[in-house]
């Protein structure tokens, strides 16, 4: 019985989803794929206010486990398999209301990127590096990097690096737009978790409809996306979070959200 490689807790609406395979560089494997879903898809994480995803050891996720991938007699069928996992599980978290922050240490690459790109928020050390990797293997991206690098960083940066595997650092993935913020390596924990704190006392649910509207709005005529801001706007002023919201600023206080 392997031990496991997600290991998800949570805390004062805070889902922490922790990468546990840092002996292999949190290499993904078909395990690791199975259980990203099946932890995406808990309760805890569906209804959290904040998701962190973090990982153990000296690298965040340095992509597909090929060890384990070269002892695949149909490797074809068996890569099948691990991307339905994998790709259930980032869809899943990346339609959570709740922010989905990223904290980085060492390498993301491949589908490891992949989890970088999917985050609403980004926080990484400055030790940390970014690459895409698949093409120096002959393969093709996965992890979503094909769909969310090009939104991020535009079609020409998004191809140099799917076709050059060019490592990006720290300081250029956040110039680029790839991650957030860059801190010193020791700080990362501190920045993050006053980031994480601070958005989980926030309106959840307006958090959620936030991001729809961002995400959909390149795929919308500017009459459709109006009428969707006004409709989705219409909506939360029916919650007790946009009541609050009012209230407070009013009151001049701080408002006291519930995730509503």
């Amino acid at each position: 019985m392997h031990s496991k490689r997600i290991v998800l807790s949570t805390e004062d609406g805070i889902a922490r989803i922790v990468l546990s395979r840092p002996d292999s560089g949190n290499a993904i494997d078909l395990e690791f794929a199975q259980e990203l879903e099946v932890v995406a898809n808990q309760a805890e994480v569906r209804r959290a206010r904040v998701v962190v995803i973090s990982a153990l050891g000296n690298q965040f996720c340095v992509g597909g486990d090929l060890r384990s991938f070269s002892k695949e007699r149909d490797l074809s069928s068996h890569l099948q398999r691990v991307t339905s996992h994998l790709h259930a599980g980032i869809a899943q978290l990346a339609s959570v209301d709740a922010p989905l922050i990223v904290v980085v240490n060492g390498v993301a690459a491949g589908a490891g990127l992949g989890l970088v790109c999917a985050a609403d928020l980004v926080i990484a050390g400055t030790s940390s590096t970014f690459l895409m990797a698949y093409t120096r293997l002959g393969l093709t991206p996965d992890g979503a990097t094909s769909w969310y690098l090009a939104r991020h960083i535009g079609l020409r940066r998004a191809i140099e690096l799917s076709l050059t595997n060019r490592i990006l650092s720290a300081r250029e993935a956040l110039e680029w737009g790839v991650i957030t913020q860059v801190v010193d390596d020791e700080k990362v924990t501190e920045v993050s978790e006053s980031m994480i704190n601070r958005l989980a006392t926030g309106p959840t649910g307006a958090f959620g409809a936030t991001k729809r509207l961002l995400n959909s709005a390149a795929d919308d005529s500017l009459h459709e996306h109006l009428a969707l801001e006004s409709d989705t706007m219409s909506a939360r002023a029916q919650t007790g979070d946009a009541r609050e919201g009012i209230a407070a600023f009013l009151e001049r206080r701080d408002p006291v959200f519930t995730g509503e």
